[in-house]
């Protein structure tokens, strides 16, 4: 069969929504399928990421995503003497016969004639017509928007008046990611799905707020002030802690606990994950677990006090532990009088404190303040609190398996720069690795927010259920977010073709399938918490006078 009699089913009229994209011409389900264009569809108007559909031939649609566009030629002496005018004579004559566009379409799901989601097990047959996939039709795929459990996040930017949803309650099931260069919006995005999921009480949250940009307020980049979790939600289901007093007080958040940290509540295991910041060598990490035995609960204020310890010196005599380790150690551990959230002995026990305020249903927001700038200090709290956290709920949930007591509500802990805690090197010894690994198994699951995906551990990325990815730039990281992801070829193309800002692809768990889509505006939150019933004004009177 000609071009020309092909061309002759897309007859050249004015477009119309119903008219047909192209025809698939070529193919295969491992590959794709390739789609001639119709002559009267402009190839400028398409761009990778829009949805199509497929209208089989046997009532079956196959739901996919253009993943490439390009410029055909069927002969080769188009290419080298081209016509002058692209609109003249020659150039109308060329166009749809001896040139065309093709696009290339990843079939993903198929919708059966009852109407059942299905993943694509096969290609429809040639010459089948291609459409613009139908705000209907996305509906069928990705649910109403307004359901219980799930939260709307965005449109495709070829559809903005069609609202995707994430399935929260998919979401917190297991680990997930949020991804992207610096200054493509994921703080507002993280802040943005957070807020879903109090929103539709998917889970509590523990949030360890490196920048001091989730709780009470923040800034954009035009320095145009934006509420944080606690004032969007000012009934009194966030809760913030800071290990900052006085930084808290300047920037006006309103604090309900101050952490304090005391020496002989740490461990080994709290300091292990610090040994590549301070220069640890293995023979010095070692050492710490026997000083800790030695020595008691007191055994770091005791390395840090100025006055000589009867039992150190016992120890180096006695040929326990070398001179030099031992003064090595002491040397780096100083590092950690700078902290002022570090006291000799602690008037409170923090880890109950956040417990009873995750138990009641209440998430926690810990502002890090001045410390947050000091990386030393982010991995010290955030590997101390979600160690102590999670036996917590490892022990409940073993206990309610025992029938006794009630299953501990999920729990989701956000931690920013997270290669730094998933680093291939330790990722398998950490507890952020051990949570990620368990799959919700004790009601604990990570969402990490990170710019350089390339630096987690390839075992804990094909962990990370639902992964939303704004631009990324480096190969590397781009790589690195597909890990364990099927067919994900083709998806590459599309990620690196995402607008700096306000743009991501969504994938895993908690979708369907995979989806580009432009993120609603932070600010449209705020009318719809008010909308739920929740009385800003009024709550936060009630709460702060």
């Amino acid at each position: 069969m000609s071009d020309t009699q092909l061309d002759a089913w897309f007859p050249r009229a004015a477009p119309q929504e119903s008219a047909p994209l192209g025809a698939v011409v070529a193919g295969s389900l491992s590959k794709g399928l390739e789609v001639k264009l119709a002559a009267d569809r402009l190839i400028e108007g398409l761009a990778v990421g829009r949805y199509v559909v497929v209208r089989g031939q046997t009532d079956r649609r196959f739901f996919g995503m253009i993943t490439d566009v390009a410029l055909e030629t069927r002969h080769p002496e188009v290419a080298q003497s081209p016509p002058e005018s692209p609109d003249g004579f020659l150039a109308q004559v060329y166009r749809g016969t001896l040139t065309y566009g093709r696009i290339h379409i990843t079939p993903m799901l198929v919708l059966d004639p009852t109407g059942e989601v299905r993943p694509a097990k096969t290609v429809p047959a040639h010459f089948t017509h291609v459409y613009d996939a139908t705000p209907e039709e996305v509906a069928e795929i990705f649910g109403d928007a307004d359901e219980a459990g799930r939260f709307f996040i965005g449109a495709p930017p070829e559809m903005p008046e069609t609202r995707i949803a994430l399935d929260l309650r998919r979401f917190v099931e297991r680990s997930s990611g949020i991804f992207g260069k610096s200054g493509t919006g994921k703080t507002f995005l993280t802040r943005m799905v957070l807020a879903g999921v109090m929103l539709e009480d998917a889970a509590v949250n523990l949030i360890f707020d490196m920048h001091n940009e989730y709780g009470w307020k923040s800034e954009d980049e035009s320095r145009q002030e934006v509420k944080g979790l606690r004032q969007l939600f000012a009934d009194g289901r966030v809760s913030v802690f800071t290990l900052d007093p006085e930084s808290s007080r300047r920037r006006g958040s309103k604090v309900d606990y101050t952490v304090r940290i005391g020496y002989e509540q740490l461990d080994p295991e709290d300091l292990e994950m610090l040994a590549p910041l301070f220069g640890f060598t293995d023979v010095q990490t070692n050492a710490l677990y026997m000083l800790r035995r030695r020595l008691g609960r007191g055994w770091v204020r005791r390395l840090l006090a100025e006055e000589p310890d009867a039992d150190l010196i016992e120890l180096v005599e006695g040929g326990k532990i070398h001179e030099g380790t031992l003064g090595a150690i002491q040397r780096k551990l100083s590092q950690l009088h700078r902290f002022g959230f570090l006291v000799d002995r602690a008037d409170d026990d923090p880890i109950s404190r956040i417990l009873n305020y995750l138990n009641s249903n209440k998430s926690v927001v810990l502002e890090f303040g001045r410390y947050g700038n000091d990386l030393v200090a982010y991995i010290l709290v955030a590997n101390y609190i979600t160690r102590r956290i999670h036996r917590a709920y490892v022990d409940r949930k073993e206990a309610y398996l025992g029938g006794q007591g009630q299953e501990p509500r999920p729990l989701m802990i956000t931690i920013e720069e997270a290669h730094k805690f998933l680093d291939p090197a330790i990722a398998r010894h950490t507890i952020f690795g051990t949570i990620a690994r368990e799959m919700r198994k004790y009601n604990v699951t990570l969402l990490v927010v990170d710019q350089r995906p390339s630096g987690i551990d390839p075992e804990v990325m094909s962990q990370v259920g639902t992964r939303i990815t704004a631009l990324l730039d480096e190969e590397s990281d781009i790589r690195a977010v597909f890990t364990g992801v099927a067919g994900s070829a083709a998806l590459r193309e599309v990620l690196a073709r995402l607008e700096t800002k306000q743009q991501a692809l969504i994938l895993g768990h908690a979708v369907p399938m995979p989806i580009v889509v432009r993120t609603r505006d932070y600010h449209d939150l705020y009318g719809e918490i008010a909308g739920k019933g929740i009385d800003l004004a009024d709550a936060a009177k009630a709460l702060f006078g």
